[in-house]
């Protein structure tokens, strides 16, 4: 295995940290946290309490104000660790950045120390039940009357969802401009005719809160409009700008979970034995587990890369989408591959390659589908589609 040298002495005594912060607070509770479709709130305020929220952020906004690699390790440790339903990743590293990169002063002060510590759970909502990796096509609008605006339409597919105190909403403000008439809207807990439907029931990623949300005749004041005044109608900009590490951050994700389900089904086949001898003595078990690290060797070193550049911001939309294209595709074969070396066993619930295979179905499809992925990366090299 190559050596990773993208980490220092700090970020290695971090993930222990980290790592030992799961095990005390997470891991003896995911699995009823899976059957209820939701983490406890409290998980939330702990991660707040210990410093694991919001960590890229400045220390004068309740941030630890270190690097983003800080963030990449928690997203690999819960990854190999099956905890799909910990949706701190959005929160710190998706919505935390918009208010950081576009929100006013007073929307700095006012929203990230309380996302820093845990006190206040956000979400993003982009997606509707007719526009998904088309943002362009959403339906929600925001119409200016007087002093806020009037927001209404729906949500859906919100990771965070019913948990959310904060939302950031992309909304029309101007309808007949198309992505120019776009803009971001800062939603509270508790304005009048903004409602949350049922948590919905998904494939994978059960004990993540993923829910609808539903806007009618919402008041905003225009104070929540995300970086005032200067950003009406520009919220598809902002939305472009943010999504690289957004996509980065699902690859990341997608890696290590890859390498989670191969250390599993390697401690599976040497113990589980077929025809009077381990499972793992066969060519075909060793072949197949050859070529999985290989590939994810290879992806891994391709990633890393792709963190040097995020570090340096140099990392562009089209590499982004073939990180995110390439390791979610990587993801689903090694989990399919994985719950074939298992046998009956890999089907069954119990059995974390089975939890792993349900997750991983949905990385190929939010955050901008891989089939719009290649889109964008044909695009990079030249090439439009016609018709």
């Amino acid at each position: 295995m190559i050596e990773r040298t993208l980490f220092n002495s700090d970020h290695d005594a971090f993930r222990d940290s980290f790592r030992t912060f799961l095990e005390r607070e997470v891991a003896p509770h995911h699995d009823a946290w899976e059957e209820q479709g939701y983490v406890a709130k409290e998980v939330w305020n702990k991660a707040g309490e210990n410093g694991f929220l919001c960590t890229s952020m400045p220390e004068e906004y309740g941030g630890a104000g270190v690097d983003k690699l800080f963030s990449v390790i928690e997203m690999e440790e819960l990854g190999r660790a099956g905890f799909s339903g910990i949706g701190f990743s959005l929160h710190s590293e998706i919505v935390a950045p918009y208010v950081m990169h576009y929100g006013t002063e007073a929307q700095k002060k006012h929203y990230l120390p309380k996302m820093a510590s845990g006190e206040m759970v956000t979400a993003i909502a982009m997606s509707e039940p007719a526009a998904g990796s088309d943002l362009q096509g959403i339906k929600t609008t925001a119409i200016r009357k007087g002093d806020h605006f009037v927001l209404n339409g729906s949500k859906t597919f919100i990771t965070n969802g019913w948990h959310a105190d904060m939302v950031i909403v992309v909304a029309k403000t101007n309808p007949n401009e198309g992505a120019k008439g776009t803009s971001l809207l800062m939603v509270e807990r508790g304005m009048p005719g903004f409602e949350k439907g049922k948590r919905l029931k998904k494939v994978g990623l059960k004990a993540q809160d993923t829910s609808e949300l539903f806007f009618n005749d919402v008041q905003v004041p225009v104070e929540n409009l995300l970086g005032g005044e200067a950003f009406l109608n520009r919220g598809f900009v902002c939305l472009m700008q943010e999504l690289p590490w957004e996509r980065l951050q699902i690859a990341v994700t997608a890696i290590a979970s890859a390498q989670a389900a191969i250390d599993w089904t390697l401690a599976y086949v040497k113990d589980r034995k077929a025809f009077g001898r381990p499972v793992g003595d066969f060519q075909n078990t060793r072949f197949k587990l050859a070529e999985m690290q290989s590939e994810v060797q290879i992806a891994q070193v391709f990633l890393d890369k792709c963190s040097e550049l995020l570090m340096a911001e140099k990392l562009d939309t089209a590499t982004a989408s073939m990180a995110k294209y390439w390791c979610t595709d990587l993801q689903c074969k090694v989990m399919d591959e994985c719950v074939q070396l298992h046998g009956g066993y890999g089907y069954m619930w119990e059995y974390p390659i089975a939890r792993a295979f349900a997750d991983a179905r949905v990385q190929r499809i939010y955050g901008g589908t891989n089939e719009i992925m290649k889109e964008v990366i044909s695009r990079n090299m030249g090439l439009t589609g016609r018709g």
